[in-house]
């Protein structure tokens, strides 16, 4: 469960608060809420490692300006929240239209984040919820939920519950469209459509 700090901060008192904790302890912003997320398991941190490899290698292959950073902060704009995403993929010739970019690393403007990615951990209904609204309302072109471990709900990965990877893509629209992917299916991204990768191999981390 996720433990709710203290209440109705503003962003930048959040950022004065993290200056004061340990940096292996993470804290997001939700509304206004500092939240201590909970520490991630080996397999998720497996799985993280594993994606940031082969994206990365898919940017260079595909000569595509773009990165991966340890750290960096997505802000919704108009919102007291902050998010630390388990992998963001940044359009790096978009950052000098960040205006905390250089002093904080922190991101609010679509155009620089191409995909978010989520590893569903016990804080799932962030997941599946609340960052799902605002990255859609954002305007993300990507966004990623790897539910290795089958956390969701019934209603959100099917019945019987399986480890399940859900991509949402951007419509016309403004609105998020969601494929799942299980076992041995190949998943698919706008972003990367040559990514030939299936979600058995994302979970056991194998080439």
């Amino acid at each position: 469960m996720t433990q709710a700090l203290q209440k109705l901060v503003t962003f930048d008192e959040f950022l004065e608060f993290l200056a004061t904790q340990p940096e292996n302890i993470r804290y997001e912003l939700h509304d206004g809420d500092i939240i201590q997320m909970p520490p991630p398991s080996g397999k998720h941190e497996l799985i993280v490692a594993f994606l940031t490899i082969i994206l990365g290698y898919e940017c260079l292959r595909l000569k595509l300006f773009y990165g991966i950073p340890k750290t960096a902060t997505v802000k919704p704009e108009n919102k007291t929240s902050g998010y630390y995403p388990d992998v963001l993929l940044i359009n790096f010739s978009n950052l000098s239209n960040e205006p905390l970019w250089e002093k904080q690393s922190i991101l609010s403007k679509p155009e620089s984040i191409p995909l978010v990615i989520e590893v569903v951990s016990t804080n799932w209904r962030d997941d599946y919820h609340k960052k799902f609204a605002d990255y859609e309302e954002m305007g993300i072109q990507e966004y990623w939920i790897v539910d290795y471990a089958a956390l969701g709900s019934k209603e959100l990965i099917g019945d019987p519950k399986q480890p399940t990877i859900t991509i949402y893509s951007l419509s016309d629209e403004g609105e998020y469209r969601g494929k799942k992917f299980r076992g041995n299916d190949r998943i698919e991204s706008l972003i990367f459509p040559d990514l030939n990768l299936t979600v058995e191999q994302i979970f056991g981390a194998r080439y």
